[in-house]
């Protein structure tokens, strides 16, 4: 026997639904769920752009008409700094350096050095640790023992501080009040030096500087102390004599008044 399906006229047969449709249907999404991603986004720009203020108040610029402020991260490193250093003098430039305390516990003559050259000195952790992922007090500690470190070896306690990576989050900033540090010095333009480019990039990079800019470069790696940062140097050797030709004032960041 043949079965025939029988339709009403003006009827729809209703479509069968599926568990996964159904589930959907009874499951009620809540609007803090939906601003998740936006709000971890907003996170994320905040404790890691450097021009971000979201979290605290942070410096990356210099005041003064013609000023240029060369930052150097993740020394005092033997391979480079010396070098560095003899070139900066060539050129009467002062700089600031921020130090990680295990490598001046290594070099501690090298960052004596760096302030007898006339440099500012500045706490940039003692091992170099991303301190998003760490507790108020680890963060203390991380600026104390590298202060201390500084201390013992140049007889001065830096006020200047910048977070590893940039990266810095509100319980950052508590952490650096409470080790009596001034607010994060970041940075308003970068030679990305730490990614190995060649000179000639480096270079281009550094072409459009202006007045009052806080750049960041390396003289070490937080990896392991003897990196190679010839590259820099010799970026740098390129550009301080046409700096200067055009009327640059090379200071160091000085603490926050």
């Amino acid at each position: 026997m043949t079965r025939r399906r029988v339709f009403c006229e003006g009827t729809q047969l209703a479509r069968p639904q599926s568990s996964l449709t159904k589930a959907l249907k009874r499951m009620s999404v809540s609007p803090a769920v939906l601003a998740l991603p936006a709000v971890a986004g907003i996170y994320a720009w905040g404790a890691c752009h450097p021009a971000s203020q979201v979290f605290g108040r942070t410096r990356r610029r210099v005041p003064g008409e013609r000023t240029l402020a060369l930052t150097f991260d993740d020394g005092p490193n033997p391979a480079t700094t010396p070098a560095l250093l003899d070139l900066l003098d060539r050129y009467d430039a002062r700089a600031t350096f921020f130090l990680i305390g295990r490598y001046v516990r290594a070099c501690p003559e090298l960052a004596a050095e760096i302030a007898r050259r006339g440099h500012l000195l500045g706490n940039h952790t003692d091992t170099h640790p991303n301190l998003l992922w760490l507790s108020p007090a680890r963060i203390v500690d991380e600026f104390a023992r590298c202060a201390l470190s500084i201390l013992r070896a140049t007889g001065g306690r830096p006020t200047l501080m910048r977070p590893p990576y940039g990266y810095r989050g509100p319980h950052v900033h508590a952490a650096a009040r409470r080790a009596g540090l001034d607010p994060p010095v970041m940075w308003s333009k970068t030679g990305r030096d730490w990614t190995g480019q060649s000179v000639d990039r480096l270079i281009r990079r550094l072409e459009n500087v202006r007045s009052g800019d806080i750049v960041l470069l390396h003289d070490g790696c937080h990896r392991a102390l003897g990196a190679d940062r010839g590259q820099t140097v010799q970026a740098l050797a390129h550009w301080l004599p046409r700096w200067k030709t055009q009327g640059f004032n090379l200071v160091s960041v000085e603490r926050a008044s």
